[in-house]
């Protein structure tokens, strides 16, 4: 069975890996996982090219969750969702969640099996009204 894939996009690489690390120590090697965070000279950001690398590692023929931290990793995510392309840009949704909080609780979704859709709307539950 294939489960969704979780990606993790902070302006800080730290925070990304922190995040990946409290993923998999929760929910084990069954859900495709990747983070990214930073921009190419190590500061604080995000980039487009890094963010598609991350969902190539983590990709699910199910699907992809990204969780994002601000408002440019999400810009970016949507941009390198845009140049994957179709089919696969279909299967990959942003979730506007608390990245630490959604990501663990969509991976502990997806190590169910559950569906994209799903694991979505568990992480959106997290989210402020």
């Amino acid at each position: 069975m294939k489960n969704v894939g979780i990606v993790i996009v902070s302006h800080s690489p730290k925070v990304a890996e922190g995040t990946a690390d409290m993923v998999r120590q929760m929910v084990g090697e069954d859900v495709p996982l990747a983070w990214c965070g930073g921009d190419p000279e190590g500061g604080l950001g995000t980039s487009v090219e890094a963010i598609m690398a991350a969902i190539d590692r983590a990709w699910s023929d199910v699907g992809v969750a990204v969780l994002v931290d601000l408002g440019g990793a999400e810009t970016n995510s949507e941009m390198a969702i845009e140049m994957i392309g179709e089919p696969r840009a279909q299967k990959i949704v942003i979730c506007n969640a608390p990245i630490v909080e959604g990501a663990v609780m969509a991976a502990t979704e997806a190590s169910g099996g559950a569906s994209l859709k799903e694991v979505v709307a568990t992480a959106h539950e997290l989210a402020p009204a």
